[in-house]
């Protein structure tokens, strides 16, 4: 491991009523360049010091930068991407594997935890949720109506879920394409683990987990979204003063189920155009080329969701999604 651990610190703050109540921890900074939730966390925080905002119940714990090596190097991810793979582990080979070894056990201190992202490019905010309840191995849970009554509290109107059950798809279609390439196979991530970020570790841990993503990475409405989702998140727990966002109208919400992943193969794979997440893509409509000049098409209606265009060969290109009734 190159990065001297003693060059940084670990911080959270947490407020505490005397009387019982809901435990949310909000996190900012996962990732490094995603300032929004650094920005709204700390405005909190000082609200709560100086007792402009009063704890009525409950505890909060404000966490402003989850990951400070991304964070000072206003970078993505610092030496892995903290929002993978996230797990204690003893065999620390890289700074976000010290990371885990903190922020996990405080997850587990807690009842509910929002997470505060941002994205690169335009568009409107939007909340990713968990599974349905059910038993199954991938992400088994059994608090899907608790996170939907918070998700729709939190001011947006788009909804998303999916992830680890689409994530876990691909890892197995990964694993059959690199079978006879253990050379390859060796560089990739094929562990369905590794889906496993902040909201999953939560849910795992028993609680409620969602990740709201804010808006635009440079806009400054991104920090004001992220504020009043967690004014709206105390209030909807009885935590603070005041009323909890209305829920937005039926006909406003749009509700998507993520189904399907598609790996760049090689590096030169490119896209047909520059894709925005939630770009409409109809059946048999091109979506990008392969380095040997297959085309790539949509296999049915969907949305195009988190489209990279700096993906790495053997990585994640892009996600489709399907509209569901969940939220409707």
């Amino acid at each position: 491991m190159a990065i001297d651990l003693s060059h940084y610190v670990f911080k959270s703050s947490n407020f505490t009523s005397p009387i019982a109540g809901e435990k949310v921890i909000f996190t900012g900074a996962v990732h490094g360049n995603e300032i929004c939730g650094t920005q709204a966390i700390l405005r909190l925080m000082r609200e709560m010091e100086t007792g402009e905002i009063r704890l009525l119940a409950g505890g909060v714990t404000l966490v402003p930068v989850c990951n400070p090596l991304a964070y000072a190097l206003g970078q993505r991810e610092g030496e892995r991407n903290l929002n993978r793979r996230l797990r204690p582990t003893t065999q620390i080979t890289q700074f976000e594997d010290a990371v885990a070894n903190w922020l996990c056990p405080l997850l587990a201190q807690h009842d509910t935890l929002v997470d505060l992202h941002s994205f690169r490019g335009a568009g409107r905010a939007f909340v990713m949720v968990g599974p349905d309840n059910n038993q199954g191995q991938i992400e088994a849970f059994a608090l899907a109506e608790e996170e939907r009554s918070l998700a729709l509290r939190l001011g947006v109107t788009r909804f998303v879920d999916g992830w680890l059950s689409t994530y876990a798809l691909g890892v197995q279609k990964r694993q059959a394409r690199y079978a006879t390439q253990p050379e390859l196979a060796a560089q990739l991530d094929l562990d369905p683990n590794y889906g496993v970020g902040t909201t999953e570790t939560m849910r795992a841990l028993g609680g409620c987990a969602l990740t709201l993503e804010c808006g635009q990475h440079q806009d400054p409405m991104a920090s004001e979204v992220a504020y009043q989702a967690m004014l709206s998140t105390l209030r909807h727990f009885g935590m603070i003063t005041g009323s909890a966002l209305q829920e937005a109208p039926t006909t406003q919400r749009e509700a998507l189920r993520l189904v399907e992943v598609v790996d760049k193969i090689h590096a030169d794979d490119s896209f047909s155009r520059t894709w925005a997440s939630f770009d409409q893509v109809k059946q048999g409509e091109e979506i990008g080329k392969r380095a040997d000049g297959r085309v790539v098409v949509a296999e049915f209606d969907a949305a195009i969701v988190f489209p990279d265009v700096a993906a790495k060969a053997g990585e994640e290109w892009f996600y489709l999604a399907r509209q569901n009734n969940r939220f409707m």
